[in-house]
């Protein structure tokens, strides 16, 4: 099936876009995972698919979360961690057993994205949405494009410093939680038994220990400082992180409707995850759902997130951390998409520190599935803060992903990649 009359009209496709997102912000509530913001703009998106854009059902549909527990984490691990270092200074192991405590909650539930503290903190109810539109003929493919529609809580140090200052002022956290689960275990090898207390008859052979831990107390700033990682009282507007991913599959499927196209043999769909910014909440709640479904046919994931800046236009290989990999055949089909189009496209992934795309919770619930972005992923100062608004896209970095998006739709219908 020729698409090139669709890829054609992607800068008018862009200002579609941007207009659509433009009244999503205006027109409803904030968009925090699990909130009325995020069924509003559901439903809305929902009766679009409907109506602009051809799809035969349109459904929203709820799950259950505790969407407070994604930064909740800090809450737990900070404070073993001060309270460690605190108690370095009469019980070493019981510093030693608190960090490493902390620490494997951090990487459980801020790492690879688990429940490992979700019991601690309120029950919402988040939404997705599941649409689809059927072919002429016999469905022998399916393709679906996904993008979330919840907005992120703001993360203050990246609006005032920068992805850097963010970035870093994690790592100094993390060095100074691990440099005293060093010295505490160096101190208890040095001093056996009685190391498990501090006292007198020891307390001068370990002078150096003493005087290292005084100097490790320069890191306790900084990890109280985490505690004020997130502001859940500020909600982004999130325009690029994800409207843009949502509103790309929408595009596709409206630009097709409008040029009257319509497929024989490849079924459309567009999933709307919620809660994304929760710890992948909707894709993880949408995955289990339908774990049944969509095994049929060959069916490709295609999943947008943060859809900016031309230059940064990425196939995600790997994805939440670097912990998991991307279906190598559906990301191909992207690049060579892309490449057909005379888009410029990079090979890259999702790097440790820096989440994670649907992507990964489609791809552990066994389907085929990549992630695509449009950001650096050295976080700027839009990201999660006040500035990712409506007046802040990028229509060129819209375009180009939408013009590659199609040139993917039109090759994978003509079996480039099953």
């Amino acid at each position: 099936m020729d698409l090139s009359k669709v890829i054609a009209r992607k800068d008018e496709a862009a200002k579609y876009m941007i207009d659509e997102i433009t009244h999503i912000i205006k027109s409803f509530e904030k968009r925090d995972p699990g909130s009325n913001g995020e069924l509003q703009s559901c439903q809305y998106m929902a009766e679009v698919l409907k109506k602009d854009c051809g799809c035969d059902s349109a459904e929203v549909e709820a799950f259950k979360e505790n969407p407070g527990s994604f930064f909740g984490w800090i809450y737990f691990t900070i404070t073993m961690v001060l309270a460690a270092i605190a108690l370095y200074f009469v019980f070493p192991l019981a510093s030693v057993i608190l960090i490493v405590c902390g620490l494997l909650i951090a990487f459980l539930q801020f790492g690879l994205y688990k429940k490992a503290v979700d019991w601690a903190f309120k029950e919402k109810t988040g939404h997705n949405v599941t649409a689809v539109k059927k072919p002429t003929g016999e469905v022998k493919r399916r393709i679906v494009f996904n993008g979330h529609p919840d907005a992120a809580w703001e993360w203050p140090v990246n609006y005032a410093l920068g992805g850097v200052g963010f970035e870093g002022h994690a790592i100094i956290c993390a060095i100074g939680a691990v440099f005293f689960i060093v010295v505490s275990i160096l101190y208890l090898v040095n001093f056996g038994m009685k190391g498990l207390l501090l006292n007198p008859e020891t307390s001068y052979a370990s002078a150096w220990f003493v005087k290292a831990a005084f100097w490790g107390l320069l890191f306790v700033p900084f990890e109280f400082g985490l505690y004020f990682m997130w502001n859940e009282h500020r909600i982004v507007d999130g325009a690029n992180d994800n409207l843009t991913g949502c509103y790309m599959g929408i595009a596709v499927l409206k630009y097709l409707k409008e040029e009257g196209i319509e497929l024989e043999n490849t079924e459309l769909a567009v999933v709307l995850t919620g809660s994304e910014e929760a710890g992948l909440r909707g894709s993880k709640a949408w995955s289990e759902a339908h774990k049944d479904d969509w095994h049929d046919v060959p069916t490709f994931f295609i999943s947008y997130d943060t859809i900016f800046d031309p230059k940064y236009l990425m196939v995600n290989y790997r994805d939440l951390n670097g912990t998991v990999k991307a279906d190598k055949d559906v990301c191909d089909l992207f690049m060579e998409a892309a490449k057909a189009v005379d888009v410029p496209i990079k090979k890259g992934w999702v790097p440790p520190l820096g989440g994670a795309t649907d992507n990964a919770a489609f791809t552990q619930a066994g389907f085929r599935s990549t992630g695509i972005t449009g950001l650096n992923h050295k976080l700027e100062d839009y990201y999660h803060t006040r500035r990712d608004t409506y007046d802040n896209m990028n229509p060129d970095g819209l375009a180009n992903c939408f013009a590659a998006s199609v040139k993917a739709l039109e090759m994978f219908d003509d079996g480039a990649k099953q």
